[in-house]
């Protein structure tokens, strides 16, 4: 079990007064069975007019606040304690999983009630769109009969290999098939190519979203440090049949554990996003976003 304390702050400088603003925030850590929300807030400055809270359609916490009236400044500070176990009932033997066929047949099976949820997770999407590029690159990881979660960190490991961290190639709204293309990008794109390639072939996908712990021990593929730990994280959860929804980090090549704290899921980063709004005024505005992931003990 890690503990973590999580602060994560967000900046808006306007270059002319808003009149009025109506904003959402996903900020607030889910509530799962192997992570234990301790306490968790959404603050703001100017202080909101209006603040609530509700969960969207996946269940995410969602806080919408407004502030209505006229500001040059918003700031959004989230906070929050957060306990997180490693991962129980997974296989620890990938081949000894249902061969990845079959996974997509029974998702397939309209009277198969336990895969409603995961039906949808095939579809495409805002942010992800099949396609024949994708099918030919996640293949190689998809022969025949092969085991659907030694499928699954078998692409993920390649993504991890063949495309290059740069957060300076792409922006929210790159398309999948130019990551593909350029072989470049950030956790967002490497997120929305791995569940492309997975819808594709009919594997249902999630998008999630979070955080990467930052304590000494938590390291990636032979020991080094993972890349997001002071920033907003994004990384996939596969439906692997049997075994429910399993989660990796393309950006990091491993399967997630206790070293990634999650925000809420979705079908791409739309639904996810950490704050979205609609203001009146403002001209033209800079964000600058500030994230810490520490070890907490109480």
């Amino acid at each position: 079990m890690k503990r973590y304390r999580v602060v994560h702050r967000t900046t808006y400088e306007y270059g002319e007064a808003v009149v009025t603003s109506h904003n959402e925030a996903r900020l607030s850590p889910r509530q799962l069975g192997r992570q234990a929300v301790g306490w968790s807030k959404v603050e703001t400055d100017p202080i909101p007019d209006t603040l609530s809270c509700h969960r969207d359609y996946f269940g995410n916490e969602v806080t919408y606040f407004s502030v209505e009236r006229p500001h040059h400044r918003l700031t959004v500070v989230a906070e929050s304690r957060v306990d997180v176990a490693e991962r129980s009932g997974a296989p620890t033997d990938p081949s000894s999983t249902t061969p990845w066929e079959a996974v997509v047949a029974s998702v397939r099976r309209p009277a198969s009630d336990f895969h409603t949820d995961a039906a949808q997770f095939v579809l495409d999407s805002t942010c992800v769109r099949g396609g024949s590029r994708l099918v030919d690159y996640a293949l190689p990881s998809f022969a025949a009969g092969r085991p659907i979660l030694d499928a699954v960190i078998d692409l993920n490991h390649r993504i991890h290999g063949d495309f290059w961290y740069d957060p300076n190639a792409t922006t929210v709204s790159t398309p999948t098939e130019q990551v593909l293309r350029e072989r470049r990008g950030v956790c967002q794109d490497f997120s929305h190519l791995m569940i492309g390639c997975l819808r594709s072939l009919g594997v249902p996908a999630r998008y999630v979203s979070g955080y990467v712990g930052s304590e000494a021990d938590v390291v990636g593929v032979n020991g080094a440090t993972l890349v997001g730990t002071h920033a907003s994280h994004a990384w996939v959860s596969a439906f692997c049949g049997e075994w429910g929804w399993i989660e990796v980090d393309p950006t990091n090549d491993l399967v997630v554990s206790d070293q990634h704290v999650v925000l809420g899921w979705g079908r791409d980063f739309e639904d996810v996003s950490p704050i979205r709004g609609v203001t009146l005024g403002g001209g033209r505005h800079e964000v600058s976003v500030e994230v810490l992931v520490e070890p907490a003990s109480a």
